[in-house]
Formats: C-alpha cells, sequence, structure tokens
C-alpha cells in the first residue's frame, strides 16, 4: 500500500542549534482533532417562528414538535460519519430546551409532553447510544431575561452552564458565540442594552467553572481558550491554516468573544504561542434555523464534500449545522445529502490504495503531539525512474488532505520537508482513490 512505509526520504532543512518549544495540544484538544467532524443542531422556538434571531417576547407553548425523536435525528448524522453533536440548548432569545430553575422562558412552560420534556436529555442520552460525543451551545446573549446587562444575569448565566454540565453526562465541547446584546425584550423593557464585550461576561472566571465541572470539555469561542472561530461562516479554513494563534482585537488590544480581528482566524499564525486550532462552522441550509422555504436550497453531497476538503482537509475540524424541523426530525433533504456525503468519505477513506493502483487523494499528517513542526514540504511519486512533484503543502498538522484532480498511478510516494521549525514527526503518507 501506498503508505507512510512507501516513504523513501523525508529530508528536513537542518534546524541549527537547540530545537525550539513548540505549543502543543492538550489531551482534551488531542480527542478534538481526531473527532473531524461533528454537527450542530440549531433547533428551538425560532423553528417555530420562522426567525433566525429571536426578540425574546416569544410564547413558550409554541413550542411543539410533535414527532421529535432524538434517535432519529442523530442516525444519519452519525452515518454520515458525524462524531459529536452541539445542540443550541439556549439561543439569544433565551428560550431554554431543558426544564432551567433559572427561567420560565424554557422548555417547562410549554404543553409540550404535559410540560415534562427535556430536549437535551433525550439528545445526550440517544448521542450516548449511537457512540456519539455530546457538546452544548449556550449563548451568552438573552433577550429574553430581565437582568442582562447587570452582574445578576451573570449569575444566572453560570447556574445554567452548571446545570447543563452537571445533568447531562460528559461533555466534550461548551460552545459561545460572539453575539454580544442590542434590541430585546428584557422582561418586557422592550429595549436596547450595550454592554462591555471585553470585560461584562467575565470570560476567564466562567471557563474556569467549565474546567472545574468538565475537565475534558474543550471551550470554544471567538478566542478559544481551546478552540477558535474560523472567521466566517462558509465553513471554510484558510490555506495555510495554522493550529497556532494568538487572539487580537480590531484595535489592537486583548480580544474577546465578538471582539477579535477575524479576518486573521482562518489563517491563524505560524508562530502563534497558543495552540488554538480553528473550527469551521456551517450550515447545510442557507439559515441556521429551520425554514420551510429553504427546502430546496440544501446543500448538495458535492457541496458537503467540497467543504471537507477545505476544513477538515487544511488541519480545522468541520462543525455542519443540520436543524430539525416543525416536527422534530430533520428533513428528508438534509438526510438525502448526510448520506451522499458519508457514503463518500466512507467508499474514500476507508482503506488506503494499494502500490501500483490508482489514486487521486493524498493525506499526509504530523504526530501534533509534539506541535505543527512542517512549514513546507511537497508530495512527490516515482515509478521506479525519476521523482515528480505532485503537491505543495504548508500547514500540515493534524491532516492535510491534497485532491489532485487527476488520477495516478505509482510505485513509491514520499514526503520531502522543504523547511521545519523543528525535526519533523510524521505520522502518515497515505493515497486513496475517489470513487
Amino acid at each position: 500500500m501506498l503508505t507512510r512505509r512507501s516513504v523513501l526520504a523525508a529530508a528536513a532543512v537542518p534546524v541549527f542549534g537547540r530545537a525550539p518549544s513548540l505549543p502543543t495540544p492538550s489531551p482534551r484538544q488531542l480527542r478534538w482533532h481526531a473527532l473531524e467532524t461533528t454537527a450542530f443542531l440549531h433547533f428551538g422556538i425560532n423553528t417555530f417562528t420562522g426567525k433566525e434571531w429571536g426578540y425574546g417576547d416569544e410564547n413558550p407553548n409554541l413550542f411543539q414538535p410533535a414527532h421529535f425523536d432524538a434517535g432519529a435525528i442523530l442516525a444519519p448524522l452519525a452515518d454520515a460519519g458525524m462524531r459529536g453533536v452541539i445542540l443550541t440548548c439556549k439561543h439569544h432569545d433565551g428560550f431554554c430546551l431543558w426544564p432551567t430553575a433559572t427561567t420560565d422562558h424554557c422548555i417547562r412552560a410549554s404543553s409540550w409532553r404535559g410540560g415534562k420534556g427535556d430536549v437535551v436529555r433525550d439528545v445526550a442520552d440517544a448521542a450516548r447510544r449511537r457512540g456519539l460525543l455530546f457538546g452544548v451551545y449556550l449563548s451568552p446573549w438573552d433577550r429574553n431575561n430581565p437582568h442582562y446587562g447587570t452582574p445578576r444575569y451573570i449569575e444566572i448565566y453560570r447556574r445554567q452552564l452548571t446545570e447543563l454540565l452537571t445533568g447531562y453526562g460528559d461533555i466534550f465541547e461548551v460552545w459561545h458565540d460572539g453575539a454580544n446584546g442590542g434590541d430585546g425584550f428584557y422582561g418586557g423593557a422592550r429595549e436596547k442594552r450595550i454592554i462591555d464585550k471585553r470585560t461584562y461576561y467575565d470570560w476567564p472566571g466562567t471557563w474556569a467553572l467549565v474546567r472545574r465541572l468538565q475537565p475534558g470539555a474543550v471551550i470554544f469561542s471567538d478566542v478559544g481558550p481551546d478552540l477558535r472561530w474560523v472567521g466566517n461562516e462558509r465553513g471554510i479554513a484558510g490555506d495555510p491554516c495554522w493550529a497556532t494563534y494568538d487572539p487580537v482585537a480590531p484595535d489592537g488590544g486583548p480580544a474577546a468573544p465578538g471582539d477579535v480581528r477575524a479576518k486573521e482566524s482562518a489563517t491563524g499564525y505560524r508562530h502563534g504561542s497558543h495552540w488554538m486550532p480553528a473550527e469551521c462552522d456551517v450550515s447545510i441550509r442557507p439559515g441556521w434555523f429551520w425554514h420551510q422555504d429553504q427546502n430546496a436550497r440544501v446543500k448538495t453531497p458535492a457541496q458537503l464534500i467540497d467543504l471537507y476538503y477545505q476544513s477538515v482537509g487544511r488541519g480545522a475540524n468541520l462543525l455542519l449545522n443540520v436543524p430539525p424541523n416543525r416536527d422534530g426530525l430533520l428533513s428528508a433533504e438534509d438526510m438525502a445529502s448526510l448520506h451522499g456525503f458519508g457514503e463518500y468519505r466512507r467508499r474514500t477513506f476507508a482503506h488506503p490504495v494499494p502500490r501500483g493502483a490508482e489514486f487521486n487523494v493524498i493525506r499526509v499528517r504530523e504526530d501534533i503531539r509534539y506541535g505543527q513542526r512542517i512549514d513546507e514540504a511537497v508530495v512527490e511519486v516515482s515509478n521506479g525512474r525519476a521523482w515528480e512533484q505532485i503537491a505543495n503543502v504548508t500547514s500540515i498538522g493534524p491532516r492535510r488532505l491534497v485532491r489532485l484532480g487527476r488520477r495516478m498511478r505509482a510505485q513509491k510516494l514520499r514526503l520531502r520537508v522543504l523547511k521545519s521549525s523543528a525535526p519533523p514527526k510524521i505520522a502518515e503518507v497515505a493515497a486513496f482513490l475517489e470513487t
């Protein structure tokens, strides 16, 4: 097989003197890197109002997913190769999908299942039955809560986070977005509330709470501390996409969620001081929540495959949103695309091709336990006479997928390192065939 054992040589530019100390991933980050693709479930009161950002004045009784089945939602996600799922437990409208003790703007106030429903519980349990990891999204902004903008709301927010992190088993990721204040219902005040994004939430205190309650969970935000936003909602990482990063605010000062120089998030910094890899979030539909008029605009399997190469293939992870509909299920259009996406991945990446067979995809991986060491390399093939360069890559990290655009045959395959910041640690060089 054209695998690492077929590599004849991996020559690096000499590193003189003592090798530099490079940032390396934590155990929680290593586990996240191995997932490659995870699913987002945007589901809530917006599903029934047709809005993307609810105002916060919704009647909880609107939430009526008559045929909700968490197992049926997760089955096609797992079959498509998703290894974890993150649920929008509370979006900006403040409606909570679990029976929280912190507010009446929650599932407990709906007549659905007699007020005894708990979507978070159902999805968490179904995820574990399917072998998927479970994560939570909890919007920092709350357009319903009358205390938003005051210190008391931070206490409420942390109580909500504590309920999620102590009542639903192991959590693999805690997701915070950068939406920070504006107009809202706010308990009937119906006004605009502006907060200081850098100081109001006391993020270090909230992250410390997550570390204490779920030490194995990675924390996502525009500024980490474990994972960074890729800087766009198209699901596309930069090329290169370095795993190291130092977030900076637009004015050059300290960054915070919602206040970061996002144009640099896609590529990261080659010599950044923090291991903070990019997560690429994108929706399978134009919107994040389900809308009936978008049923004909679901991304095709081919589009999902392209996104896979532009995210996972550049060393990031893909977080694909697939929103349940008003029945509490995935729509047929979404499931058909997921099926095609999953079939492609199974056919293409089940096994490396044998020596001498055709291939058109190369996968290269560094052993990132030792950091991201390679700055530039070329992939070359030989049939016994001469070496031919077929690809040039910069960032590799957890993986680099090279789609050649043509089928090739070769007896030998090698990665030749042109420049590195420390002696290379190569985990894999393998070839595959798209079918």
